[in-house]
């Protein structure tokens, strides 16, 4: 079995070293335009702010310790040109110029994702910088010792921990977004103001509401105006998102109108033998039951590995996602999984929330601190489709414990009833996982 991998993602590597493991004399080729792969851009804040021990840990494989395995790496390539059903690539060596053409038994896309970068006055500069990849990380850790002030445009959890990085390391910050609360697609409001607190109290200042319309070089920085102001600084820093890459496809596979790959249980796409995933593909939310785009590096692995599994035969299917996801800002964690009630009302599930705040253990313990929690529940069936989560405490796997509820289709009623162990040292006699489970059976039965 012959195998193409384009792409050295996270789905990528994971699927050649998957495929490699179940089919140990498969010919794979993985082709990856730059010269590094499986990049951990969700330490690009960290390592700005000088948490990360070694960049080279931000790195869980190499090009040469695949090889050792057997794969074939075929850096700085780019395929240019694909046709899907006829398993046919032509791939270019970008160092020579010089173009292959091959056939293959079965594909795999994991093209990933591409920053959204609007085609903006003055977004160009220099002083503007990518918030993505390998090389966006090494020019921002060059160039933020050096400056006084940023522009970070974008509060979704990458401007967000970039804002935050910044402003500890006593620069001065401005965090735009068109929306009007940061993390208004990670949180509800409830949880959005306490960091917006948080930034204000750190001196950031904050530009919601407002759409970024133009980019403008000064005599020793840039300044960036909205349709509600003018802001300058040292550097811009863009954190606005990502769309699927995968232009090179369009019209060969089945796509969502965003470019995301439509792919079966089984990661295969509409063309037999083609696989998709990672950011390049859609998931199956569990929370609305209903195919999604949601690029998220866990869903990436899981997804790289299924294609392992059944890049021959289908073989293990796959069971979803509910797009779990954290971020710890000013020592406060937050995590959550699945709908908010904001969110669950812009996908057409009718349903409701509620929130209790108490402390993670008991008051005659030396220490304690508070936990807020929340739980949405879609009203008909009272099964669970999300949950959040913030404290100073580790509140992490609540997120996780959750997430298998909605995996698992449970009821609020099953997780008030759910056993969790009590112990003064780790929480109270009824958990706070249980305790707002408990809080959502009684408002949903009123």
């Amino acid at each position: 079995m012959k195998v193409a991998v384009i792409g050295a993602t996270h789905a990528g590597v994971f699927s050649a070293k998957q495929i490699k493991a179940e089919h140990p004399d498969a010919v794979i080729d993985v082709f990856e335009k730059n010269d590094t792969v499986s990049f951990l851009s969700c330490g690009i804040a960290l390592w700005i702010g000088d948490h990360v021990s070694s960049p080279s840990k931000m790195f869980y494989e190499s090009p040469e310790s695949m090889a050792k395995q057997g794969i074939a790496m075929h850096m700085g390539t780019e395929v240019t040109e694909a046709d899907l059903e006829k398993k046919h690539l032509v791939y270019k060596d970008l160092a020579s110029g010089m173009e292959t053409a091959a056939d293959y038994d079965k594909i795999v896309i994991t093209t990933g994702s591409k920053a959204i970068k609007p085609n903006l006055p003055g977004i160009h500069s220099d002083r503007v910088f990518d918030s993505k990849n390998w090389q966006n990380a090494n020019d921002l850790k060059k160039v933020t010792p050096e400056i006084k002030s940023a522009i970070v445009i974008g509060a979704g959890y990458i401007g967000a921990e970039l804002a935050e990085q910044l402003s500890v390391n006593d620069k001065q910050v401005t965090l735009i977004d068109g929306l009007d609360r940061v993390l208004a697609k990670n949180t509800s409001e409830e949880f959005s103001s306490v960091f917006q607190a948080e930034y204000e109290k750190h001196g950031v200042q904050l530009a919601l509401g407002q759409m970024v319309q133009s980019f403008e070089e000064t005599n020793d920085g840039i300044k960036v105006k909205t349709d509600k102001g003018e802001y300058e600084a040292d550097i811009a820093i863009l954190g606005i998102g990502f769309l699927p890459n995968t232009g090179l496809f369009k019209g060969q596979v089945d796509m969502l109108p965003n470019g995301a790959i439509e792919t079966n249980q089984y990661m295969e796409t509409s063309v037999s033998g083609v696989f998709a995933a990672g950011d390049s593909a859609t998931v199956f939310y569990n929370p609305t039951q209903k195919y999604d785009y949601i690029p998220l590096a866990t869903n990436a692995v899981r997804q790289g590995v299924l294609v392992g599994k059944n890049i021959a035969h289908p073989t293990v299917a796959y069971q979803g996602t509910q797009a779990t996801s954290a971020v710890e800002l000013y020592d406060l964690a937050y995590a959550a999984t699945g709908l908010t009630a904001e969110s669950a009302a812009m996908k057409d599930v009718d349903a409701e929330s509620v929130t209790i705040e108490e402390d993670y253990r008991p008051d005659f313990m030396l220490s304690t601190t508070p936990v807020k929690a929340s739980l949405t529940w879609e009203k008909k069936t009272r099964r669970i489709v999300g949950g959040a989560f913030m404290s100073k405490h580790d509140i992490s796997q609540a997120a996780n414990v959750v997430s298998l509820a909605i995996e698992n289709k449970m009821t609020i009623d099953q997780l008030a009833m759910t056993d969790f162990f009590f112990q003064p040292n780790f929480g109270q006699p009824i958990n706070y996982v249980s305790s707002v489970a408990m809080a959502a059976a009684a408002k949903a039965s009123k």
